[in-house]
């Protein structure tokens, strides 16, 4: 009896060691990321061939390990297959990061329609607040437009633009006389009412005088009309000014009737959406 006991246990320990081992740490290291790729949807877009290298070298090394081949061949093709799999992830991690640029490419062009759509009134429909609003902009704004033609504005390449004459200052001076008051007032009741309306407010000169002391008068007289707005309760984020000097004559600098024309302060608006007219835009850069 006590022979057979031993009998068994040393075949017990020669079938132990001819058997083969139960797991290889490198190929369960590769099937997992190879199981991992196939799970992924945008394998097959983005890295077929990489998942079906993978599963080769995958399938090569399970075969190998089952036929007890050499532990170095098993972990050579553990690991071509790993490899593989790892350049399929970066391939679809690629392939998602392109997605998601072209997706917020996409948003982004979608939002610059809809704003140049909101210029419109019929493009005001998109949502019952949206049309309420649009409705309100456009009554304030129709308003507001009436306000300004009143006061002799006319439609240039620049946009709608309004002419304060030198007759609103003394000569030299960049002081508002009393007579501007008026039109000073139904403008800034007009921006009032339309919040979203801009002006570049622009002034100018006749040739009298220095380049430099033209400047200088020229943007003092725009400062003054910002002034006058600003004190009417007029935003300041409404409006801009720019002194032009002697530049951009709308007559002849050789008479006195011509270098009244130039003495000038010009009111350019922008449309319903705050935007000015590429026109206005080539003038100077504003403060």
């Amino acid at each position: 009896m006590k022979r057979l006991v031993l009998l068994g246990g040393i075949t017990g320990l020669l079938a132990a060691c001819a058997s083969p081992p139960q797991s290889n740490y490198q190929l369960e290291q590769a099937s997992s990321a190879v199981q991992a790729l196939s799970a992924n949807p945008m394998a097959q877009q983005a890295a077929s061939n990489d998942l079906d290298q993978a599963r080769v070298s995958l399938n090569q090394a399970e075969t190998a390990f089952q036929l007890k081949r050499p532990p170095q061949e098993v972990n050579q093709l553990a690991y071509l297959a790993l490899r593989h799999a790892q350049a399929g992830e970066a391939r679809v991690a690629e392939a998602r990061a392109r997605q998601e640029i072209a997706q917020g490419q996409n948003v982004r062009q979608q939002i610059l329609l809809q704003a140049q759509a909101r210029e419109a009134a019929q493009a005001e429909k998109e949502a019952a607040s949206a049309r309420n609003s649009a409705a309100a902009a456009q009554s304030q704004l129709a308003s507001a437009r009436r306000e300004i033609q009143d006061l002799q504005t006319k439609q240039t390449d620049r946009g709608l633009v309004m002419t304060l004459s030198d007759v609103l200052f003394d000569t030299g001076s960049a002081t508002l006389k009393a007579g501007a008051q008026r039109d000073l007032d139904q403008l800034a009741q007009a921006l009032r009412d339309n919040p979203n309306t801009r002006v570049r407010i622009e002034g100018y000169t006749d040739s009298v005088g220095s380049a430099a002391y033209n400047q200088e008068l020229s943007q003092e007289r725009a400062d003054a009309v910002a002034d006058a707005l600003r004190m009417r309760g007029v935003p300041q984020d409404q409006y801009e000014t720019e002194g032009l000097g002697e530049g951009y004559p709308v007559a002849s600098n050789d008479t006195p009737a011509g270098r009244q024309q130039n003495r000038r302060v010009e009111i350019v608006f922008s449309d319903e959406s705050g935007r000015f007219a590429q026109g206005a835009m080539a003038r100077g850069s504003l403060r």
